[in-house]
């Protein structure tokens, strides 16, 4: 009975061994060439939208009450800092996520 219980530690030592090399490789693959495209897709989109936006209602805005001041730049310069706090936001969330892998690396 003993004798069974070791080998079942062994193959539980085994498993556990394999299960955490492969992870470790999966973990250690670079990016490729689609996760830099993809991320340069959702950067790039994170600015464009709230600067889209800004402009369209700037323009609303100017076409509904025109004054001596447009709203039109200045909501357009609104939507780009917010695109770019929002891109900001982003680089900054992956670049976390990929010093935690490699510390997760490391100590493995």
């Amino acid at each position: 009975m003993a004798e069974r219980s070791d080998q079942a530690k062994a193959l539980a030592a085994q498993v556990d061994a394999k299960a955490r090399r492969k992870l470790r490789s999966r973990r250690r693959r670079q990016p490729g060439v689609w996760f830099g495209l993809g991320m340069m897709g959702i950067i790039g989109w994170s600015v464009v939208v709230p600067t889209l936006i800004g402009a369209a209602l700037g323009r609303w805005l100017d076409a509904r009450y025109p004054g001596p001041r447009g709203w039109t730049l200045a909501l357009l310069v609104a939507g780009l800092v917010i695109g770019c706090f929002n891109a900001w936001y982003w680089v900054r969330k992956e670049e976390q996520a990929m010093a935690q892998h490699e510390k997760d690396d490391h100590d493995a």
